[in-house]
């Protein structure tokens, strides 16, 4: 075939390829470019595949008698939403996804489906469309997968592209252009490949990334450059073109401080930034494989709520997509051009336009298609919906619209109906959806709150209309639903829009948790439901679902089956997931108890699987074993056999056997392994089919009569198993029977379908050896959920985890056409009698309502309660009579006679009760102090705490009460201060005595040094020697440290001798006073007189002090003693102690007064400490970033310092350069100038020494170099050879330019001459360093520049710095102004009353200052006077704009009126409307006759100049031809001076080689003439050109 070069090409490819090493800059060579000496076959474009070569059809064994087509594929009713990109436009009305093994092709308005199976059958990884939309790419899985491109619309396979990876593809993308397709691989190679898909070829090959890649996509603008992204990664990739060919080079974007996160959409820009989602919603835009910035919406809200599900840039425009279900439009510029403006990376902005589709709605992709030339949509929605969305955002636009709606997630179970070709399924979605699969269309949808997990159609014994549906949803709830025919509903004839609907029957909670099992017995009495709460419930069946009871099972239910009718009896056989089966009978509803539903009698038969395959592993080794051992033993046998016909003596002992190896030990696994499905195989008997390590058999089991054993402890074995081929790792989940052609339907974990043929003799593992096999769902998550068969077994139906349903014909096409309908009919159930008149059913929306038993519970709690509170009525009334009757006799026992009544303690009838009742009120008091006892320690700790929190810490109060009142004061309870104030007080005391001390040590060392100075003065008390040593000359030599210690003993000394001075002066003063103190002492005899007259006077008056004791003591009138006397006294006495009191009590009354106003500024002060408290709190949360910023402020300043120094010298340096460039630029001037001056006026070799002045120095050095290889080629010419004329005169012409060059003019003077070509080599110099200044000048200017640059941005640095510093200190201000600060008000402060009272709440008032307040109530006087103004201008204004309206009326019809005249004239004038603005517009245009006179004036001054250029040109015309005439004289003449020359050397050398022997005597004269007048002539070549070089050398 003409693919199979191809193919070999890519086997080749796939070995070239070997490991590639994971590099975040990756390279790799096309294989093209490897092999360039390969020379491949071109595909044709025509070529196309057949569909045998891509098919993957059902597979069936060798023996297996039922043909291959046993099912054939009819329609699929499910979309796997959830896979990520699972949506395909390929025109405006065919919609592409993957259905499991299948991709469909779908027409939106016939809903007629294409589909297009895998071709390895291992599922489809990905779809893609051609930018044409003429191919779309099918990528798939399984082992060593294919990439197959199909046309479209045949659905041909086009090409088939093999080895790009190993497992599976992920996600595939073709370039803008059509011509490249991108795919990447999954675990575990994560190949990234780019194919040249038409010739089938791999360009280039490279692992994307060690984890997950989850999509690849080429840039729209610029195809060499792709861009991958998954777990937590996103590489940016380009294809280059190196030295070696054509490399795929991968860099692995940086987050750098932004958190790592899953990239599921990015879109590369126009420019090659690169614009990507993130998990948390924001957009990241990078550039150079770095984050730029962040972008999230105004607010530092995120862009979407969840992740971005993908970007989308068209038509200028980008798109966000997220899970959220919003779609928003943002401004591409503001995002190309967006900068960070903090540290966080974050930038605000705002969406264009957004278009939010609804609550539940999840975006997962959408794509775009024309449909008519105007822009549409289709978006797929993970809860299960196409959308067409127009996102033209315009008043136009149309509203978004539900193409298709499917189950979203796995189905979780399906029912058929059991009359009509019609199917009900539920999931997780909360819905439940009725299809007709004859006519291949959904009938009906209705909704709950919780998801469905299991559902049954009822049986025709159940309901004859076959129109019952029970659904069992996750909140253990139950819903009996009827679907009907509403056309057929009285009163609604022709006006049901859908031709099914679904109603609510009947709702109940039998369990509290999800429902996984429900099963009708088979004779329609009972219903039964499990579990995941480990409950079965039975229903009676009547009109209604009636409870009878439950059981509890030992573990979760997975599944339910009555017997069948073959059965003797009904039983129940539950399968639990933890591997229990369980068999109860059907139970009686009259035998139930009315407490309770649970059935605690029912007989229940348990199997608890124990493993057995280890043991059968095992017993398959030993035969194996055994067999090996035998066929060994035969061999050996042979082989002597053999030996001995040969004649040879064979040793026949037996070789010892090789040790084998040990038999695997028998495994029990820990857990024991779930229970997947299983079936009635005889009563008392079932098979199961096992998950886990178990799967792989079908076992047999059956129920033991050992009924009492605990059933935890049970291993129950099975009696027998079947091998079930393939299924080790690929259990059994589903099994469905087929009758009419006997067959058993298997549903496998990995959404294959088998079949397998049936015997009548029953299962058995000769009949289950052949299978019929093909893969229908998805091959990872499409477990097949539920298999039915339809009522006449004509069609099959399956469902998986997919979100696939699958309905399939069972019988071949032949058999189709012969036996069945073109069209299958179905009939819907026609609805109930009544049913129109019947109320809405309420139904449990509550998820945590009670279930029926815990109603039932409730219920009877509820009446025990009320029968115990009628009993306690009851008491209470007896109690009641018996207390009247009590106080009855107690008043008749009153009105008795004293003797005759009776005691309180005679009523006591028995001591004991009370003595009862006290020991149990003390029991109580104990009971209540021991469970108390743990509280009433720990409110004892906490009292503790607090006590040592606040009382301890408070330093020693005193209270002071007054004596005549209640007024007390006290001193203020004052904290102590915090450890952490304590250690800054004493740091900061430490601090200031370390500075009080180094302030004391100062003083000291400056009184020092003013003793010092006081000292050396010359002392008049200084010695001889003291005064001579300060009057000798300093020595200018430095002393040594003797002499320094000599003088600081000599100061030492004289310090000594002073201070000796000074005390002997104080003692010498001391003893003169001492000595003046004892001249004024008085003599012994010396009386004074003062003294002695006191003494006097006082023995006179003093008296006699004799005790009251005394006998011959007397009493004075004065010192009697009377009543009257000590009353006053005391009277005296109190009111000295009242006085006193009373004013200890004023004091104490303005100490309280002043304490009170220091109350107040202590309250102040410490809501102020309260409010510096918190403003310090956050000034140090802030204070590190402001620390930063102050940090990175000043960094910049040094750094713009630094470059404000270099351009400061750069700038000089540049000044300089200036300034050496003009002082070259005057230099050559002068030199000019001089040039001139040497010329003199009207100097006829002007022209030529100029030519010379300005001739360069490197034409001078070729001619040189030319001439000197003329000369040693005239060297080399010597003999006998004759010249050629022709080439003689060209090199006389040569030489005469030179010479013509470096010559002096004839007529010149030589003086001249050589000062023009010693100026000409100045000139040269001047020239040169001209130039490398100029060149040094111009680097520096680029550096300066550069700097300068560099400037500006430091200068911006610091102004964002400041900015950001500035904006800092605003947000710490406004932080600081947030804190609440408590105000202390007097009540009559307090002006904001309510109806005249004081409002409790003070929140939404303000405090204002009386200054404010008196302004804002003036403020209201002249608002009011202004807005009394304001009515008197507005009522002018208005009369004023009545009466402009009114001349505004009058005007218009003045204007009318002479419109109506101005065109009346024109028609008489002109005959027609003639617009007179225009007229004169075109008639005169000023500005164009302005610009014509200016442009007539421009002509003639041009005119004048040009006359006066032609002028000048004819002159220099003249000049020209004479100098031309002179040049051509000399010209002539030099040629008449070359043939002279040319003459005289030719006879010259005929004379020295033609003479004979008579001219021997005169050969040394003529030689000699010879070289004179070379060397003259030489000498006159090369004079001007020596001449030349000295002056450059000089």
């Amino acid at each position: 075939m003409e693919e199979e070069p191809a193919e070999d090409a890519q086997e080749d490819l796939i070995g070239a390829e070997g490991n590639l090493d994971e590099q975040d800059n990756s390279e790799v060579t096309s294989e093209s470019q490897k092999r360039p000496e390969e020379v491949k076959k071109k595909i044709p474009e025509t070529f196309f595949y057949t569909h045998e070569d891509v098919y993957s059809g059902p597979y069936a064994t060798d023996d297996f008698e039922i043909p291959t087509d046993l099912l054939i594929f009819k329609h699929s009713f499910g979309y796997d939403c959830t896979r990520p990109v699972n949506l395909m436009m390929m025109d405006a009305h065919t919609v592409g996804y993957i259905a499991g093994n299948q991709v469909m092709l779908q027409n939106l308005r016939t809903k007629n489906q294409t589909y297009v199976r895998s071709s390895c059958g291992g599922g489809i990884g990905f779809i893609t469309a051609h930018p044409n939309k003429e191919y779309f790419a099918v990528g798939e899985k399984g082992k060593k997968p294919n990439i197959v491109i199909y046309s479209y619309p045949s659905v041909w396979p086009y090409r088939i592209l093999k080895g790009g990876t190993e497992v599976a593809y992920v996600f595939g993308d073709f370039n803008r252009t059509g011509t490249l397709l991108a795919s990447v691989g999954s675990s575990p190679d994560y190949m990234l490949t780019i194919w040249d898909w038409k010739q089938e070829e791999t360009l280039l090959r490279s692992k994307a990334f060690a984890q997950d890649v989850y999509k690849v996509m080429f840039s729209a603008e610029n195809e060499e450059h792709l861009t991958s992204g998954g777990s937590g990664h996103i590489k940016f990739w380009k294809m280059a073109l190196t030295l070696t060919g054509l490399k795929l080079q991968g860099a692995l974007g940086r987050f750098g401080k932004t958190a790592v996160s899953d990239i599921l959409s990015f879109v590369e820009l126009p420019d090659g930034k690169v614009v990507s989602g993130t998990e948390w919603g924001n957009l990241l835009l990078w550039e150079g494989g770095l984050i730029k910035v962040e972008l999230c919406q105004v607010g530092r809200k995120p862009c979407h709520k969840g992740p971005v599900s993908q970007l989308i840039f068209d038509e200028g425009e980008l798109y966000s997509v997220g899970i959220d279900g919003v779609i928003r439009m943002w401004n591409f510029e503001v995002i190309d051009t967006a900068d960070p403006v903090d540290d966080t990376g974050l930038v605000e902005m705002e969406p264009m336009n957004e278009l939010r589709l609804g609550k539940n709605v999840s975006l997962n992709f959408m794509t775009k298609i024309l449909d008519h030339e105007q822009p549409f949509w289709y978006a797929q929605d993970t809860s299960g919906t196409i959308w067409k969305l127009d996102l033209t955002f315009s008043n136009m636009s149309h509203d978004p619209e539900r193409v298709c709606t499917f189950h979203s997630g796995r189905i979780e179970a399906i029912g058929v109906s059991p009359f009509t070709y019609l199917m009900a399924t539920t999931a997780l979605d909360r819905s439940v959806r009725i299809y007709d699969f004859g006519n291949n269309s959904q009938l009906s949808v209705i909704k709950f709150k919780q998801g469905g997990t299991a559902l049954a159609w009822a049986p025709a014994a159940v309901n004859p209309a076959g129109g019952v549906i029970v659904v069992g949803f996750e909140d253990g709830v139950v819903r009996v639903l009827e679907v009907y025919d509403p056309k057929l509903l009285p009163g609604r004839e022709g006006q049901a829009k859908e031709s099914a609907e679904i109603n609510l029957k009947q709702v109940f909670k039998p369990h509290s948790a999800a429902v996984t099992a429900l099963a009708y017995e088979q004779k329609g009495d009972m219903f039964a439901t499990g579990s995941k709460d480990k409950t079965v419930f039975f229903f009676a069946i009547e009109d209604e679902y009636k409870p009878i009871g439950f059981i509890s099972v030992p573990g979760p239910v997975q599944a339910l089956q009555w017997s069948p009718p073959s059965h003797d009896k009904s039983t129940l056989l539950i399968l639990c997931e933890n591997g229990f089966a369980v068999q109860v009978p059907a139970p009686l509803p009259e035998n139930q108890d009315t407490a309770t539903y649970h059935i605690k009698n029912l007989p229940t038969q348990y199997f608890h699987f124990y493993s057995i395959k280890s043991r059968i592993k095992l017993e398959e080794e030993i035969a194996r074993r055994e067999k090996e051992r035998k066929k060994k033993e035969k061999e050996r046998l042979e082989w002597i056999k053999q030996q001995k016909e040969l004649g040879l003596e064979v040793d026949e002992t037996k070789e010892e056997e090789a040790e084998e190896e040990p038999l695997p030990p028998i495994y029990i696994p820990e857990e024991p392994s779930p229970i997947l499905c299983g079936f009635y195989s005889a009563p008392g008997k079932f098979w199961l089919s096992m998950g886990g390590y178990d799967s792989g058999f079908l076992y047999h089991c059956k129920f033991s009569h050992d009924d009492e054993e605990d059933p935890e402890k049970r291993k129950d074995e099975p009696f027998d198993v079947i091998p079930m081929k393939d299924t080790n790792n690929n259990p059994i989940h589903q099994i469905s029977f087929c009758t009419s052609n006997p067959l058993m339907f298997c549903g496998m974990q990995d959404g294959s379908l088998r079949a397998y043929p049936l015997s009548v003799k029953g299962l058995s593992a000769g009949v289950l050896k052949d299978y019929w096999y093909m893969n229908v769902h998805d091959n990872d998550n499409g477990q097949i959920q539920g298999i039915c068969c339809s009522h006449d077994e004509r069609c099959l139906i399956t469902c998986g985890g997919d979100g696939n349903i699958f309905t399939f014909d069972l019988l071949s096409e032949e058999e189709l056409l012969e036996k069945l309908p073109k069209e299958l009919k179905v009939i819907i159930p026609p609805p109930r009698s009544g049913l129109e008149k019947e109320k809405a059913v309420e139904d449990i929306k509550d998820p945590d309502a009670g279930t029926i038993e815990e109603c039932k519970q409730k219920m009877e709690y509820e009446r025990k309660m009320k029968e115990a509170e009628e009993k306690k009525n009851k008491k209470r009334e007896e109690l009641s009579a018996l207390r009247q009757d009590f106080v009855f006799l107690l008043q008749k026992n009153q009105e008795l006679p004293k003797h005759m009544q009776l005691h309180k303690e005679e009523f006591k009838m028995d001591h004991r009760i009370f003595e009862e009742l006290d020991r149990q009120t003390l029991q109580r008091i104990q009971l209540v102090r021991e469970k108390l006892a743990w509280e009433h320690e720990k409110q004892l700790i906490g009292l503790q705490k607090l006590r040592t929190q606040f009382q301890d810490s408070l330093k020693f109060t005193l209270t002071v009460h007054a004596l005549q009142s209640n007024h007390q004061i006290s001193t203020y309870s004052l904290l102590s201060v915090s450890e952490k104030y304590t250690q800054h007080k004493k740091h900061e005391d430490s601090k200031w005595a370390i500075l009080k001390e180094k302030w004391t040590a100062l003083q000291e060392a400056e009184q020092h040094e003013e003793e010092i100075l006081r000292e050396t003065r010359p002392m008049h008390r200084e010695s001889t020697a003291f005064e001579k040593e300060a009057e000798m000359p300093e020595t200018p030599e430095v002393q040594k440290p003797t002499t320094r210690y000599i003088e600081s003993r000599r100061e030492k000394i004289k310090r000594l001798v002073e201070k000796y001075d000074a005390l002997k002066a104080k003692i010498m003063k001391r003893r003169a006073e001492w000595h003046e103190l004892y001249k004024s002492k008085p003599k012994d005899i010396h009386e004074c007189a003062k003294d002695s007259k006191e003494i006097k006077e006082a023995r006179e008056n003093i008296g006699c002090y004799r005790l009251k004791t005394a006998t011959d003591y007397t009493l004075t009138e004065d010192m009697r003693i009377s009543t009257e006397k000590k009353m006053m006294q005391l009277a005296t006495l109190e009111h000295l102690i009242n006085t006193l009191v009373m004013n200890f009590d004023a004091e104490l009354r303005l100490l309280r007064h002043k304490k009170l106003k220091m109350d107040v500024q202590m309250k102040s002060a410490s809501l102020r400490c309260i409010t510096c408290c918190e403003e310090l709190l956050i000034l140090e949360k802030l204070e590190i970033h402001e620390d930063l910023l102050e940090e990175k402020i000043c960094a910049i300043i040094s750094e713009q310092e630094d470059v404000q120094s270099k351009l400061k010298s750069y700038l000089a340096e540049i000044e300089d350069r200036k300034c050496e460039i003009v002082m070259l630029q005057e230099r050559e001037k002068a030199l000019y100038a001089s040039f001139e001056a040497s010329l003199g006026e009207n100097n006829e070799f002007a022209d030529v020494l100029t030519n010379i002045l300005k001739m360069e120095v490197e034409r001078v050095k070729k001619e040189k170099v030319a001439r000197k290889a003329d000369e040693e080629n005239e060297n080399e010419k010597e003999g006998n050879e004759k010249p050629d004329l022709k080439t003689d005169e060209k090199n006389c012409r040569s030489e005469d330019a030179v010479v013509a060059d470096f010559l002096c003019p004839e007529g010149c003077s030589e003086d001249l001459f050589l000062n023009t070509i010693q100026l000409r080599q100045q000139r040269i110099s001047i020239e040169k360093a001209l130039a490398e200044e100029k060149k040094v000048a111009a680097d520096l200017k680029k550096e300066y520049n550069a700097l300068a640059i560099k400037a500006k941005e430091v200068e911006t640095s610091l102004d964002t710095a400041n900015k950001e510093l500035e904006a800092f200190q605003w947000e710490k201000l406004h932080r600081l102004n947030e804190l609440y600060v408590v105000v202390p008000l007097r009540l009559h402060q307090v002006q904001c009353l309510v109806d005249g009272e004081m409002p409790r709440d003070f929140s939404q008032t303000l405090v204002f200052t009386n200054q404010s307040l008196q302004y804002l109530q003036k403020r209201i006087v002249d608002l009011r006077n202004e807005k009394r103004m304001q009515r008197e201008i507005h009522k002018k204004a208005r009369e004023q704009h009545k009466q402009l309206l009114h001349d505004k009326k009058e005007m218009e019809m003045e204007i009318q009126r002479l419109e109506e005249r101005c065109n009346h004239l024109m028609m008489e004038k002109f005959g027609r409307l003639v617009d007179f603005e225009a007229v004169q517009a075109h008639s005169v245009n000023i500005p164009m006759e302005k610009m014509k006179v200016r442009i007539m004036e421009k002509e003639y001054e041009h005119f004048v100049e040009l006359k006066e250029w032609e002028e000048r040109i004819v002159s220099l015309q003249h000049q020209l031809t004479t100098l031309t005439r002179e040049n051509t004289s000399k010209l002539h003449q030099l040629n008449r001076f070359c043939h002279e020359k040319h003459q005289l050397e030719t006879e010259l050398e005929s004379l020295t080689t033609g003479q004979g022997g008579e001219f021997e005597g005169t050969k040394s004269s003529d030689i000699k003439e010879t070289a004179r007048l070379k060397s003259r002539l030489m000498n006159v070549r090369s004079g001007p050109s020596e001449k030349g070089n000295q002056i450059w050398q000089n």
